[in-house]
């Protein structure tokens, strides 16, 4: 039975006049499945109800950033707390300070950090600081990495092993995409190529250690050492753009997980308990280059912004507990593990993938996908399986590419009725 729609379907019409395809972000517009988007009017734990009453337990989570889920308290306390006193200065506050220090305290790789308003607005920031530090313009980019929208990053691959990036949007000139080196991941003698062809022009390479935006594409640890080995070798500075994996797989990152040291590393909304805010950060010669201190330019009004930093210090402090990574981990194996049993006991051509608390649902079966290309462009069976998850009350991002997560608030109890909710749907669009 199709739930109710009829309050986000009207709200829906209205947008419609107000917002390029009434929505503030394409993906929001349900365009890759079927009917309207949903227009969420609450959030508490794991669960969202949309304004038509609906009651979903939600794996989107804010597309990653709300690791403890909704309206955790600690959160929102430190929020009200924070709000008495005012929401924007546009000058210091200890609570930058606060923030900073639970951060660099337990990550080894950077010395100090610059806080920004968005994921995008952090790696624009830092790519120009690479640039900026070496005095080199080109970037190297993988295919099925998502950087953001800045326009020297929104480009995809030609054809051949090293191509010049071509503009993936109208306003990006074609000049601002050829800075741009575009490589398979996951392939060294590519990697090797291009950088024997432009190294002395290369100022960074900038990948997704755990690309999670078009797809969950993980790469084997070999493939990012020799990344790491090649950039050293050659003067080029690794760049992690970790916005989704940043404080998801581990409080440091996938360069924790992985323990591979980058040069540059930039993060998203996690560190602000779901609030607009990002960061970049790296080695203190390197960061010694940002202005004030050094002329490399940025700046932001709502830089640093006391409430999202109130939020980043309640949600890391819990982040940062003994055991928290490990038991996210375990939980989301228990959740996924009896759902991929019963799509190989059926037949099923259908696997989740998941590292940490990050899960892609795969349907290719057991085949082991590590590059965009090899993800096959047909959603139909994410569409249909989309809706068969919304009519049981299950919320998945509207995207086959998108990742989906699980939170503190995902309890185990609550993650067994999902598995079981989620192999009826299944059962429901393959037979």
């Amino acid at each position: 039975m199709a739930i109710k729609r009829t309050n986000s379907e009207s709200l829906f019409s209205k947008a419609k006049n107000y917002f390029p395809g009434g929505v503030n972000s394409p993906v929001r517009a349900f365009k890759s499945v079927d009917g309207s988007p949903l227009f969420i009017k609450k959030g508490d734990g794991c669960m969202i109800w949309d304004e038509d009453d609906n009651q979903f337990i939600d794996f989107c989570c804010s597309w990653g950033p709300l690791i403890l889920g909704h309206n955790h308290p600690n959160v929102y306390n430190k929020v009200v707390e924070t709000l008495q006193n005012g929401s924007s200065f546009g000058a210091p506050t200890r609570l930058e300070n606060e923030l900073a220090e639970l951060i660099l305290q337990r990550n080894p790789f950077i010395d100090k950090i610059r806080f920004v308003s968005s994921g995008t607005e952090a790696v624009m920031s830092a790519l120009r600081l690479a640039r900026g530090y070496t005095e080199k313009d080109k970037v190297i980019k993988f295919d099925g990495c998502y950087h953001g929208h800045s326009d020297s990053l929104l480009v995809n691959a030609g054809s051949g092993l090293v191509t010049l990036g071509e503009s993936s949007s109208a306003g990006v000139p074609a000049s601002f995409a050829h800075e741009t080196l575009v490589l398979p991941l996951n392939d060294i003698e590519a990697l090797k190529a291009c950088v024997e062809a432009y190294k002395d022009q290369i100022a960074c390479a900038i990948i997704e250690p755990i690309p999670a935006n078009n797809g969950l594409l993980l790469q084997e640890k070999t493939f990012l050492l020799a990344l790491r080995e090649i950039c050293t070798e050659n003067n080029i500075l690794l760049f992690f753009d970790e916005v989704i994996s940043g404080f998801r797989v581990a409080f440091a990152g996938a360069a924790e997980y992985y323990g591979i040291e980058p040069d540059l590393v930039t993060y998203g909304k996690i560190i602000g308990g779901g609030l607009p805010v990002g960061a970049y950060g790296a080695k203190k010669e390197i960061m010694a280059r940002v202005s004030p201190d050094g002329n490399v330019y940025q700046a932001g009004t709502l830089s640093g912004n006391p409430v999202a930093m109130a939020a980043g210090i309640a949600q890391l402090t819990e982040c940062a507990k003994p055991g928290f990574y490990e038991d996210q981990a375990q939980r989301t194996i228990d959740f996924i593990a009896p759902i991929n049993a019963h799509a190989k006991d059926k037949g099923y051509d259908f696997e989740i993938v998941s590292i940490g608390s990050i899960f892609w649902l795969n349907f290719a079966g057991n085949k082991t996908i590590r590059k965009a290309q090899e993800i096959n462009p047909d959603m139909t069976g994410f569409r249909h399986l989309h809706s068969a998850l919304l009519e049981r009350g299950i919320y998945l991002g509207p995207s086959g590419y998108e990742v989906g997560f699980v939170s503190l608030a995902h309890t185990p109890e609550i993650l067994q009725k999902a598995a079981i909710m989620m192999c009826e749907a299944l059962d429901a669009i393959y037979q």
